[in-house]
């Protein structure tokens, strides 16, 4: 695991210095060892599409992204890619000229990168550099873009919005930070004329994109316990809006439905996750830190069904694609579940590196992003 440390005594910060050298995307397990995979039936055909590489993500996590038949990607080295969806051909390839901690972020002929220090960096769709700003702190989630701005979460945990042509700062929003954070990359989502932020200390906040007013705000995982490190309850991974719900799940806490307008609860359930949530028209797919793949009702959030057959395999975020719910793992495989029951349908092997960051489906695609920096196509047949 690893955190951020915050207005902590000497003794727990000393007690938690080594801890906080670890990355909680780390490939190595901190608990109990991963499951052993085993044969299985496939009743899906799935193979890869097409694959590029764009370069290692290092200690960062980063997730592949789609517009206009587009798919971006960028790494650790300040590698800035444009792929065409169907064919995988490479459009171009651009260096930010430093390294980079978060991306990327599509939408308004735009893309945007973070890089080291709290460096923001942004290029026309066609990779000509367009403008680069200073935010306050290190930058991990990846730049949400839409209404004409670029919004953008510190890890001091203060939104900002920046204008989408000049870079020019609109506006601010500080939020408390709790003493102690994952070092984790809590999305951000933007719905019509509002922007969702996923926040550590189990918050999310709706925020006006005119001018950052606060909507609502809602409570997705209680700090609970006698330490800091207990209470540690941070929203994980990207809030999934369908419908009129907004879904998201936080670390040591909850995962549930809010209604998208006023915040309210729909429902929630207790559940640990590192990754965040993935949904459709009727389940709400979550992985928790044991590598449980749990499915619940969208309406009501009655239990579906839980796959307990990929234990440990750090797992990515669910996305639900087909007539399957696709994970992947530590060791570079996807796995193809059911949605209706939650069985093995089908599995495929990336590069042997881990899945990190939300897979996206791009057209007839879902587009993965390995640690290694393989972005691979996945189709069904």
């Amino acid at each position: 695991m690893h955190v951020f440390l915050k207005s902590l005594p000497i003794a727990l910060l000393a007690g938690l210095t080594a801890c906080s050298s670890l990355n909680p995307f780390s490939s190595k397990s901190d608990a109990k060892s991963p499951v052993a995979l085993t044969e299985i039936k496939s009743s899906l055909a799935v193979r890869q599409a097409w694959s590029v590489s764009v370069g290692s993500a290092g200690n960062q996590l980063f997730a592949p992204a789609a517009d206009a038949g587009k798919v971006y990607a960028a790494a650790a080295d300040g590698t800035v890619i444009r792929i065409d969806q169907a064919s995988g051909k490479t459009d171009w390839r651009v260096s930010a000229g430093v390294k980079l901690t978060g991306g990327v972020g599509v939408g308004m002929n735009t893309v945007v990168v973070a890089a080291e220090k709290g460096g923001l960096q942004a290029f026309t769709a066609d990779g000509t550099a367009k403008w680069k700003i200073q935010e306050s702190s290190e930058v991990l989630s990846a730049p949400v873009i839409g209404g004409g701005l670029v919004v953008v979460r510190g890890s001091d945990n203060r939104i900002s919005a920046y204008d989408v042509d000049s870079g020019a700062k609109k506006w601010t929003v500080e939020r408390q930070l709790p003493a102690l954070t994952l070092r984790a990359a809590p999305g951000l989502v933007i719905h019509n004329d509002t922007v969702i932020v996923a926040l550590p200390g189990g918050r999310m906040v709706a925020l006006a994109l005119s001018n950052g007013g606060v909507r609502w705000e809602a409570v997705v995982g209680e700090p609970k316990g006698a330490t800091e490190l207990e209470r540690v309850a941070d929203v994980s991974g990207l809030p999934f809006v369908v419908g009129k719900d907004v879904c998201a799940s936080s670390y040591q806490g909850r995962v549930g439905c809010f209604d998208v307008k006023t915040g309210a609860v729909r429902w929630t359930k207790n559940l640990s996750s590192q990754v965040g949530v993935g949904a459709d028209e009727r389940f709400v797919f979550a992985a928790d830190l044991a590598g449980v793949v749990n499915a619940y009702a969208k309406e009501g959030g009655t239990s579906a069904w839980r796959n307990e057959k990929l234990g440990y395999r750090q797992l990515s975020a669910p996305v639900s694609f087909g007539r399957a719910v696709v994970v992947g793992d530590y060791a570079g495989y996807l796995h193809f579940l059911s949605r209706e029951d939650g069985s093995f349908i089908g599995r495929l092997s990336t590069d042997g590196s881990q899945i990190l960051g939300t897979s996206v489906v791009a057209g007839s695609n879902l587009i993965v992003q390995t640690k290694s920096g393989s972005v691979v196509a996945i189709a069904t047949e």
